[in-house]
């Protein structure tokens, strides 16, 4: 009987090959991180000592101008006066502290460094944070601070629409930047407009293809709350020259990384692991309420059955 006749391998197999055989290992992946286009779209104003004053006038409308006739008519006198208690941004701050066994940093960091790895990871669980509390913080966040003028709601039983866009736009007409959503708030509007036959124009920004309305761009970030199937689009506009919305941060920390976010080595315990505080300080600030607009209650879980004729 021949070896081949007794079921013996005739070459060695894969299984025993790849013992001797190098594994490409890539970096951990994390399924939590996403573009953050928010953090991307905000002008970021450094702000000193961790306070951000806005200052606006008050009563404008008061202000006294007169294009007066051709004659020796008085002109009007008038002052511009401004807020006495104006509203004050604090920083917030997104930390954490990492932990690092030694024996772990010192055995197993090839090919990829253990700590670096470590602190890559953190510090894009703090910046995915980052934007949730950009838009949903109780006392900075964007959806917490739109004027109750600048809300509105659905016009067709929950279903979002170009109208309702055109709505938010006639609210935020002096330079609008950008829509924020859901993706699934991005899903819902694009059916609608399937539906009514008018497909949104796509735009080209950071190498991503974005829908868009009368030219401004539909923004997805699954920060902004899907509660029982609802969710919420905001409008706004966005820098200082434009009295928009912008962005805080503390700049010139100790161990800084990025702006606002810093590295700090804590030292070594008697259990040999290694500490690292990562904080990364910000808030928002909307410098006028026409800065922003919000369309609450969005049903996302709407779809629409299409008839399909065939010649």
């Amino acid at each position: 009987m021949t070896t081949a006749q007794r079921g013996a391998p005739l070459a060695l197999g894969d299984n025993a090959a790849r013992q001797l055989a190098n594994a490409t290992k890539t970096t951990a992946q994390m399924t939590s991180i996403s573009p953050r286009w928010l953090v991307h779209l905000l002008q970021w104003v450094p702000v000193e000592a961790g306070i951000y004053r806005r200052n606006m006038v008050r009563n404008p409308d008061e202000i006294e101008v007169l294009c007066p006739p051709r004659n020796e008519s008085e002109l009007p006198q008038t002052f511009v006066d401004y807020e006495e208690n104006p509203r004050e941004y604090f920083l917030n701050a997104v930390s954490t502290v990492l932990d690092v066994h030694t024996r772990v940093s010192d055995l197993y960091s090839s090919p990829h460094d253990q700590i670096k790895e470590q602190l890559r990871l953190a510090i894009e669980a703090v910046k995915e944070h980052q934007e949730g509390e950009l838009i949903n913080h109780k006392e900075y966040g964007l959806l917490n601070n739109a004027e109750k003028s600048q809300r509105l709601k659905p016009k067709a039983n929950g279903v979002v629409t170009p109208d309702d866009l055109d709505a938010l736009i006639t609210k935020v007409w002096k330079e609008p930047g950008f829509f924020l959503t859901h993706p699934e708030g991005v899903a819902a509007f694009g059916r609608e407009c399937t539906r009514r036959g008018v497909p949104p124009a796509t735009v080209s920004m950071f190498g991503s293809q974005f829908i868009t309305w009368r030219g401004l761009p539909i923004i997805p970030s699954d920060k902004v709350p899907v509660v029982r199937g609802k969710t919420k689009f905001l409008l706004m506009r966005t820098g200082t020259k434009r009295q928009g919305v912008v962005g805080l941060y503390q700049p010139g920390l100790s161990g800084e990384q990025s702006p606002g976010l810093s590295v700090r080595f804590m030292g070594i315990d008697r259990s040999a692991i290694a500490s690292y505080l990562i904080s990364l300080y910000c808030s928002v600030s909307v410098l006028t309420p026409d800065a922003l607009a919000v369309l609450d209650d969005v049903d996302v879980t709407k779809f629409h059955t299409y008839d399909h004729k065939y010649a």
